[in-house]
């Protein structure tokens, strides 16, 4: 493989631009992520009174010490539970990503109650729903860490209820997949979300703190005038005792999370998996901290991909595939810690002869079973007379039908623009990839804010031309707005908040985050679970 030679000048006044604008959005993402921890924490007085560790203790007590946890979707609901982003409270009331427990890597869901009792929040539905597809597209075990008042009754919308069905849906599919399914129900799991915790294979309760009943004290009397407690309706004494929904009884949070681990280690997870292969390789040759000054903060600068790729591949080698036809879209093969990659990237728009390329080396990496790494940074497929002729909707369409099709692993980032259809070829968010994750600023739209503007404030003049009045005036508010709303919705504070991706990612961590993810997709090519044509059911 040839060794990129990078071009970048650290020194220079455009690079250090770049750089302070990347750190100042890295900041912006890691300060709703600490607001979420800090609004949570301040629940540690009542949690205490009650003998309970908050959440992200729970957390911390059940991942193996010193391994690494990939947080999933942490901006989640971000500016929908209030406008205000300076007020606004990310994550949808839940914590979630991949982390080793017991020796063992797993999807772990824990309810966040220290943030409104653990209470659905704006897009918890759909980040949970994410986290389980994960789970079941990597053959991961799901560990659930309950105590969650559940629906908002103030706030209950008949879409979430419709839709909320999925996430029991998903439990009993994972279990059946044979993926186990492990549930430490730390306080209250009440009506619907009580099958949150009666799906599962696995079920630890904790003495007089969990509580698992479909209707509580108050609804219960409403509904039938029948008077009980909490305790005698779901307690945990009850249910491991006399239901049988609870599998285990835990004297505290500490004894529960301890019950969780020892069941992983006692499943023989890895029984079936050959020995892990020790691959040598070699670190970049260049900074990773130096990807914080290539992306310019304005997508419409152009920059050079390999630039990326040389902060990121092994050796910072890399074999490129077709490098003088196409040329605007870069393709090649790297390694990241030894494990083999595909990247597509793009270092403008995509032609007709990139869009081809494209085409045959997606399908050549299917025929490798080398899993593909799409680098998004592109304003779409390029337009124009010329273009139209040479069949650029033809050459796209078969680049959008190989990556629909590919039948390996494919990961997105999205590092810099992702632009109308370029968005689809270049496999975003709704082609389905494996992964997907965002630089903090990264840009994703159906076209940039003033070429929208332009091609609207063009229609409405013409329409104005044939009443015979033009009002400019009118025209350039039209373009303000069209210009502001296309730019409030591109970044990642928006399309983050909405699931629309897995995270945001500080560019340095992209390396790592690479390899984390390609061992989770080789390990789930050679994993075999024992399926069945039902999930396990209680006794």
């Amino acid at each position: 493989m040839a060794t990129i030679e990078s071009n970048i000048s650290t020194a220079s006044e455009v690079f250090q631009a770049n750089r302070e604008g990347m750190l100042a959005l890295i900041e912006r993402v890691r300060g709703y992520e600490e607001r979420s921890a800090a609004t949570s924490a301040r629940s540690r007085e009542r949690f205490e009174k009650r003998g309970q560790l908050l959440p992200r203790e729970r957390l911390s007590l059940l991942l193996d010490p010193g391994t690494p946890f990939l947080p999933i979707c942490s901006l989640a609901g971000l500016g929908l539970d209030n406008p205000d982003l300076e007020k606004s409270v990310p994550g949808g009331g839940v914590i979630s990503g991949i982390g080793w427990v017991s020796g063992v890597r797993v999807m772990v869901n824990a309810s966040d109650s220290g943030i409104d009792a653990g209470a659905l929040q704006p897009m918890g539905i759909p980040k949970q729903l994410r986290v389980q597809e994960l789970a079941l597209e990597n053959k991961l075990p799901y560990v659930q860490l309950v105590e969650s008042a559940g629906a908002n009754l103030m706030t209950y919308k008949v879409e979430e209820f419709v839709t909320g069905g999925s996430l029991f849906r998903n439990l009993a599919r994972m279990s059946a997949a044979g993926l186990p399914v492990i549930t430490v129900t730390h306080g209250s799991s009440t009506a619907g979300g009580a099958y949150q915790t009666g799906l599962s294979d696995y079920i630890v309760m904790v003495r007089d703190r969990s509580r698992a009943f479909l209707a509580g004290p108050p609804l219960l009397k409403a509904a039938t005038g029948e008077i009980a407690t909490e305790e005698e309706l779901g307690g945990a004494v009850m249910h491991t005792s006399i239901s049988g929904l609870g599998d285990y009884l835990a004297e505290d949070d500490r004894d529960a999370i301890r019950i969780a681990r020892e069941i992983l280690a006692h499943i023989d997870w890895h029984r079936d998996m050959p020995p892990e292969r020790m691959c040598d390789f070699k670190p970049p040759r260049y900074d990773a901290e130096e990807l914080l000054g290539i992306m310019p903060m304005d997508p419409k600068r152009p920059v050079d991909m390999k630039e990326v790729i040389a902060r990121i591949a092994d050796d910072s080698e890399f074999l490129e595939f077709g490098e003088n036809y196409g040329s605007a879209t870069v393709v090649g093969h790297f390694k990241i810690e030894g494990l083999p990659v595909g990247v597509v990237t793009n270092n403008g728009p995509i032609d007709p002869a990139g869009a081809t390329k494209a085409t045959h080396f997606i399908q050549a990496c299917c025929q490798s079973k080398t899993p593909i790494l799409y680098l998004n940074n592109t304003t779409g497929y390029i337009v124009g007379k010329d273009y139209e002729e040479a069949g650029i909707i033809k050459h796209g369409s078969k680049m959008i039908q190989a990556v629909t099709n590919a039948t390996v692993p494919q990961i997105t980032i999205y590092c810099g623009a992702s632009f109308g259809a370029g968005n689809y070829g270049m496999c975003g968010r709704g082609f389905h990839p494996r992964f997907c994750f965002s630089w903090p600023n990264a840009k994703t739209a159906v076209m940039g804010g003033e070429q929208a503007a332009r091609t609207m404030a063009i229609v409405t003049e013409a329409a104005m031309k044939r009443k015979g009045e033009v009002d400019q005036a009118k025209l350039d508010e039209l373009e303000r707005r069209i210009i502001d709303r296309f730019d409030s919705q591109m970044s990642v504070f928006t399309t983050s908040a909405r699931v629309l991706d897995d995270g945001v990612i500080d560019p340095r961590d992209t390396r790592a985050v690479l390899a984390k993810v390609l061992a989770i997709c080789r390990e789930a090519e050679l994993r075999q679970p024992q399926p069945m044509q039902f999930s396990v059911a209680r006794p």
